[in-house]
């Protein structure tokens, strides 16, 4: 006889107030902001090796009806480090728009469609190799979709999420929104990799 798991998260959804029991947890490793030439073949170089990346986007928040912004960060998280790519000083070049079209690059994060399109804004490219953890997490019959959820329910901490409404288009990234960042993109790897142990177990 199937029994429900009794793990919070999926017998029944956490809640608000468990999630925020969670430790919280950051990104502690190393980041680099990418925003010139010279940093963008030194990181596409470096991004060359690896086969699984934390994937985010994030958008300067929009106030007025109306009114939208271009995606201001791309995050690409590697085994060891972290990337930021400040898309307005850099749009969305071709070293770039290789990665998010190589079938052979696992790309994870959280609502992927929404980035997909508004980074399309910025240039054409053909994504592949893109993994949505919020439908990886449904298959696993776990009822929080979302990355924060995903990471209390699976990983077992909570992310801050204070500066997700902050101004990414700022020429210069304060450290607070360098952290959220990076911290996004490594737990949407670490994500991945905990939610194909889970369909082995």
């Amino acid at each position: 006889m199937h029994t429900a798991d009794p793990r919070p998260g999926f017998a029944q959804r956490m809640t608000k107030e468990e999630i925020n029991a969670c430790p919280m947890r950051r990104w502690e490793g190393v980041v680099r902001v990418v925003r010139t030439k010279e940093e963008l073949s030194q990181a596409i170089q470096a991004l060359a090796t690896e086969t699984i990346l934390g994937f985010d986007t994030e958008t300067r928040p929009a106030y007025q009806k109306g009114e939208s912004y271009l995606p201001s960060l791309l995050q690409l998280a590697g085994e060891n480090e972290v990337y930021l790519f400040q898309l307005k000083h850099l749009g969305l070049p071709a070293p770039l728009r290789e990665i998010l079209a190589d079938p052979k690059v696992v790309k994870a994060g959280v609502a992927l469609a929404y980035d997909l399109q508004e980074l399309h804004k910025l240039a054409q490219f053909r994504p592949a190799g893109f993994v949505d953890l919020g439908t990886l997490a449904k298959k696993a019959e776990i009822k929080n979709h979302g990355l924060r959820g995903l990471a209390a329910v699976l990983l077992g901490f909570r992310i801050a999420k204070g500066t997700q409404t902050s101004n990414w288009a700022r020429d210069v990234l304060a450290p607070a929104q360098i952290q959220y960042a990076a911290t996004d993109a490594w737990v949407g790897r670490e994500l991945y990799l905990k939610l194909g142990a889970e369909r082995k177990s």
